[in-house]
């Protein structure tokens, strides 16, 4: 296992609701907070190789979690600033690193570079059996080639960087934007504002039938600090709990923790996304020892409570 008490490490997106929760992992697994270097967005635009320069200089692992990512409507709105954002802040900062020799190298990706419709459970060899959902595909392309980037450096360069793909998160500090947020905070603030306006119905997009699962943040956090200390191999992982929900359900236990008594309105009109996600999570536990441990009505009434206090100020 790495001893992290004496690496520089950066975490890119360290500020944000998946890297707050890694930087504290990262110090409860040993690293010096003082050695930790969260590079801000204002101050270093990734999308700039001399950004991603300046950032891996002098720095021994590198966790890679900043991306421009949002829900279906914005996959819809800017596939072109998703794909190419996305693909050259990857891209850019591996080779950066590369150059710069840092150690390691942990790049999060995204259960979107999936196909449409993967044989369920989604093992990692099923990665390239067809082409993503089309409406997040952009987003799920540009960060499968950072798979394939890591792969060539490694067998040409030596380069140790891993990849790693987290299943759909939530959790508390999550983004509750009702213009870029993922299903499960969409869905806790429209039932949240219906309940403020006194409404007796709430709408949401498709017809219902869609699986997905979920990794509460801290799970997945302590995922990515057990791959970071523990894998160095050049096959993806996934990182999840096997468990998924149809969001027909997933609305109804949203409704029965927020005690929202109304009717649920299905527009037919709007996207499913895609049809099933559930993972094969038995590489993780078998290369590193990585578990899921918060059962899920445990996370969502945790993300709920976090949302209600900090209503008034999103």
């Amino acid at each position: 296992m790495l001893d992290l008490s004496d690496k520089r490490i950066v975490v890119t997106g360290g500020a944000g609701f998946l890297g707050k929760q890694v930087v504290e992992q990262l110090v409860a697994a040993g690293a010096n907070p003082e050695r930790i270097f969260i590079p801000r967005s204002r101050d270093y635009n990734l999308c700039h190789l001399e950004a991603c320069q300046q950032v891996a200089a002098n720095q021994d692992i590198i966790i890679h979690l900043a991306a421009h990512v949002g829900g279906i409507g914005l996959n819809r709105e800017k596939p072109a600033e998703l794909f190419y954002d996305n693909l050259m802040m990857g891209a850019q900062l591996i080779h950066a690193a590369y150059e710069a020799g840092v150690e390691k190298l942990v790049c999060v990706g995204t259960i979107c570079a999936y196909p449409k419709f993967t044989p369920v459970p989604f093992k990692e060899d099923d990665l390239w059996e067809g082409y993503p959902e089309e409406t997040n595909a952009p987003y799920g392309v540009a960060k499968k080639a950072l798979l394939v980037q890591l792969q060539a450096y490694r067998q040409q360069y030596g380069f140790n960087g891993v990849y790693l793909l987290p299943v759909n998160l939530y959790g508390p500090e999550d983004n509750f934007n009702p213009s870029s947020s993922h299903v499960i905070p969409a869905l806790i603030r429209k039932v949240y504002e219906a309940q403020q306006r006194g409404d007796r119905a709430i709408h949401a997009w498709g017809d219902g039938s869609p699986t997905r699962e979920f990794l509460y943040s801290t799970d997945a956090a302590r995922g990515i600090v057990m791959a970071t200390q523990s894998y160095n191999d050049p096959d993806p992982v996934n990182l999840g709990t096997n468990e998924e929900i149809p969001i027909k359900t997933l609305l109804e236990l949203i409704c029965e923790v927020m005690d929202f008594q109304g009717e649920v309105i299905w527009d037919t009109d709007k996207p499913n996304g895609q049809p099933r996600r559930c993972l094969d999570t038995q590489r993780a536990k078998e290369r590193f020892g990585f578990v899921a441990q918060t059962e899920f009505k445990q996370g969502l009434q945790n993300t709920i409570e976090w949302y209600k206090e900090h209503a008034d100020k999103l």
